[in-house]
């Protein structure tokens, strides 16, 4: 690195931020102002200048606090971007309920019960040295995650700050990731499992998803048009490209346009719909191994089934109303 210490010396004026090397062989990279710890690696080698991987590290991303409680201890971490940090985690060994009975019974069940009151007020403490700075939360949002028993005495707890209540933004359980849960049926060869707008949305008029999977960037619309003359109503679903090319929204014999109902992102019309099919909803991004893979091989919408379905062996009940391309999914 001493050639690039000594180049770094003759630059003037020094950038405020960071300075970027480019040779042919590696890559350094000096971040004199606010560092970021790369969670990938950076050694890549091109014909051309890449800028992507450093754009997304020194995005202005908002830092979530995160609180996972549970019976065997509790996490404390942040959220940024990509960037995961565990600011403080401990466990505790907290007494469990017994069939004992007689006199006995009760101080058990007092001891019990201090016990787990000092561990949530425990954990209320932590969370306010960690997340607040003065009178001020120092995170855009807490997320309070973990069994649903602590999680719940933790946010209606007095001990709480009411700082931090006022950012309180979702409690979750713990659960399978769903998308570790969707690969898993696909490994299997179970056939619980659907991808492509097509089969998911046939999927779901049957009643067999119970968890629907979408990229929360999806990029198609979905359009409701009233077809001049017939009377009839079409449902397409396009995405940016697919948009440009105005046959879909002209009648093929006439060319007469069709009057627009009705367009959103279809991202959107499931998040208002998905409750009427019986199934549950799950946004996930690309930023994860997993996330990535079912974005640039299943486009990004997916679902897992209840039971098996024979998609090759059945033709979509929507006919000619709605139209898919399937080389785009």
């Amino acid at each position: 690195l001493k050639p690039f210490q000594v180049a770094g010396r003759h630059v003037s004026p020094r950038p405020p931020n960071f300075c970027i090397f480019f040779c042919r062989d590696s890559v350094s990279l000096c971040c004199p102002g606010q560092s970021q710890t790369p969670d990938f690696g950076i050694h890549h080698v091109v014909l051309v200048f890449a800028f992507q991987a450093l754009t997304a590290l020194l995005s202005d991303d908002s830092k979530f606090g995160f609180i996972v409680i549970d019976g065997s201890g509790a996490l404390f971490g942040t959220l940024q971007g990509n960037t995961r940090e565990v600011l403080h985690k401990f466990t505790v060994d907290l007494p469990k309920k017994h069939g004992r009975g007689g006199q006995s019974a009760l101080r058990f069940a007092r001891l019990r019960m201090e016990k787990r009151h000092n561990y949530v007020r425990k954990v209320a403490e932590t969370a306010v040295q960690l997340f607040i700075s003065g009178d001020k939360v120092n995170v855009a949002g807490l997320v309070l995650a973990g069994s649903a028993d602590f999680k719940t005495e933790l946010s209606q707890s007095d001990m709480f700050d009411q700082v931090s209540k006022k950012y309180m933004l979702y409690y979750t359980h713990l659960f399978k990731n769903s998308l570790g849960r969707y690969f898993d049926e696909i490994s299997q060869d179970t056939g619980k499992y659907c991808f492509g707008v097509e089969d998911t949305l046939k999927a779901l008029e049957m009643g067999a998803v119970e968890i629907l999977i979408v990229y929360e960037n999806l990029d198609i619309m979905r359009y409701v048009l009233h077809c001049q003359g017939t009377e009839e109503e079409k449902i397409l679903y396009l995405t940016p490209e697919q948009e440009k090319d105005k046959s879909h929204f002209t009648d093929k014999e006439t060319g007469q346009e069709h009057e627009l109902i009705e367009s959103m992102p279809l991202l959107e019309w499931f998040a208002n719909n998905y409750k009427k099919f019986g199934a549950t909803l799950e946004i996930v991004t690309d930023k994860s191994q997993e996330g990535s893979q079912f974005v640039k091989g299943f486009g990004g919408i997916g679902g897992i089934l209840r039971y098996r379905v024979d998609f090759q062996g059945m033709e979509y009940q929507g006919g000619d109303d709605e139209f898919f391309d399937l080389d785009d999914y």
